[in-house]
């Protein structure tokens, strides 16, 4: 396992959930949740300075049928933009059902969708770390794929 600590980011036309790890990558745990819009880059970068990341996970929402939808392409577009800032490497990993788990985690601990709308991103944002660093610890490699702050420019 590649030391260091992880952000993890849930791209949301809203809002946008962060999660980090431990020095070690062993646990994710939420951070916050920055409104979509108007310096949510500026903040997420602030975040990462902040954490002193090593790396950043974008969630990339694929459709169960593994069909890319209009979420995957902005999620892809706001990956690039979080390269662009040149803080960390950032990649982007398979988030498949990690909204419809946070909703179901935080029904399960008593919480309303109402109650839920504030952290339900950063829960979210949490799972796709955890699965991002389980996944590196079981295969032996970073998961997802690289973005290169290049491309497109």
């Amino acid at each position: 396992m590649r030391p260091g600590v992880r952000v993890g980011v849930d791209v949301g036309t809203a809002r946008i959930g962060v999660s980090r790890s431990d020095l070690h990558g062993m646990l994710a745990t939420p951070v916050e949740t920055v409104a979509r819009g108007d310096g949510d880059l500026d903040r997420l970068g602030e975040l990462i300075r902040e954490v002193d990341a090593t790396e950043i996970v974008v969630g990339l929402p694929i459709a169960l049928s593994g069909n890319e939808t209009a979420s995957t392409g902005d999620a892809r577009a706001f990956a690039r933009r979080i390269a662009e800032l040149r803080l960390a490497p950032v990649r982007l990993v398979d988030e498949r059902l990690s909204t419809v788990s946070a909703h179901s985690a935080l029904r399960g601990a008593g919480r309303s969708s109402k109650q839920s709308r504030s952290v339900v991103d950063q829960v979210a944002a949490v799972i796709i770390l955890q699965h991002a660093l389980d996944f590196e610890r079981s295969a032996g490699r970073p998961p997802g794929t690289v973005v290169d702050p290049d491309e497109g420019s």
